[in-house]
């Protein structure tokens, strides 16, 4: 298999040349300055590889200062591995996979790593807003049904509904606004859904005129509020209809929805409320570059660590 693998993915000196050559396309950029191609390389012999010294104002760097394999005790290969096999695998990889794949010591090394790397595929912000056709509409993660015993203490049979909580009790409600044929973008709703908590993801997300198609669930006519909006009912088994020459459906935000409860039921299967949103941006990620081919969709990714960090815990601040 080590045949198969990029020298980058092997070697911690081919991994950092790698990157440098991702990073800095002009030269050297210091990250504490900001000057570009106004740094040399340091090579005495207890001077660590990768070792960069700024000419303008003196100051020390290598490649991974201000990304998020800065303090890293991982070897810079394996991180790039690692960042392979999650923009590679459509559903995701699990941490205990990723542990294996990787040789790492512990389950714990390997959850934090993909959360590092899940932090930087994350959505810069939006040059431009979503438009042309935007489908709406939410799904129920994580939870499962619980029900109560069908008999009680004393052995007699109590009624089969007695206990049972709603399917959703432990659910999280994740909502998804998919341009079709574009980008999408998905949170965790953590109020009640409804057309007027909606408003602030719209008004951040959706440019005005845009054609807004949802099921019936949303009571709330999006046209008074600058948007074209037509709704199929799912309750009259209404999945498509042609209207005007479009197709009025939610079929394409429902296909990342299969995606993404295949990823989280079949890979990860468990996703806790406080991390859902990390969980958002990996598959968010893949599907906004799901035409690139896995190389190019690894660069991107590699080159989106920079200026990002992401620790255990807040640093703490002095009174």
């Amino acid at each position: 298999m080590a045949g198969l693998i990029a020298a980058h993915h092997q070697d911690a000196d081919a991994a950092r040349e790698h990157l440098e050559r991702l990073l800095w396309p002009e030269g050297p950029i210091c990250p504490h300055c900001g000057i570009i191609g106004e740094a040399f390389k340091l090579n005495g012999k207890t001077t660590r590889k990768g070792l960069w010294k700024c000419s303008a104002c003196r100051e020390p760097f290598t490649v991974t200062v201000g990304t998020i394999f800065e303090d890293s005790k991982i070897p810079l290969h394996k991180w790039l591995l690692a960042i392979h096999l999650m923009c590679s695998s459509k559903k995701g990889i699990s941490a205990h996979q990723l542990m294996r794949n990787l040789e790492l010591g512990s389950y714990r090394t390997a959850w934090f790593m993909a959360h590092r790397v899940r932090w930087a595929m994350g959505q810069e912000p939006m040059v431009s807003k979503l438009a042309g056709i935007v489908e709406i509409d939410e799904a129920y993660i994580g939870g499962k049904k619980k029900y109560g015993p069908a008999f009680n203490r004393e052995g007699e049979r109590v009624n089969p509904l007695m206990g049972r909580k709603h399917p959703r009790t432990d659910k999280a409600e994740v909502v998804t606004l998919l341009q079709r044929g574009g980008d999408v973008r998905s949170y965790h709703a953590t109020e009640r859904v409804t057309g007027e908590s909606l408003r602030p993801a719209l008004d951040a997300l959706v440019e005005q005129g845009t054609h807004i198609m949802t099921d019936s669930a949303y009571k709330m006519r999006f046209e008074t509020h600058g948007w074209k909006h037509s709704k199929v009912d799912h309750s009259k088994k209404e999945y498509a209809r042609h209207e005007d020459g479009l197709t009025i459906t939610t079929n394409t935000v429902e296909g990342y929805f299969s995606i993404l409860k295949r990823g989280v039921n079949g890979i990860y299967h468990h996703v806790s409320k406080q991390y859902l949103d990390q969980y958002l941006r990996e598959f968010d990620f893949r599907y906004n570059v799901r035409k690139m081919n896995d190389g190019d969709r690894t660069v991107l990714a590699v080159k989106k660590t920079h200026g990002k960090r992401l620790m255990l815990k807040e640093p703490r601040t002095k009174d």
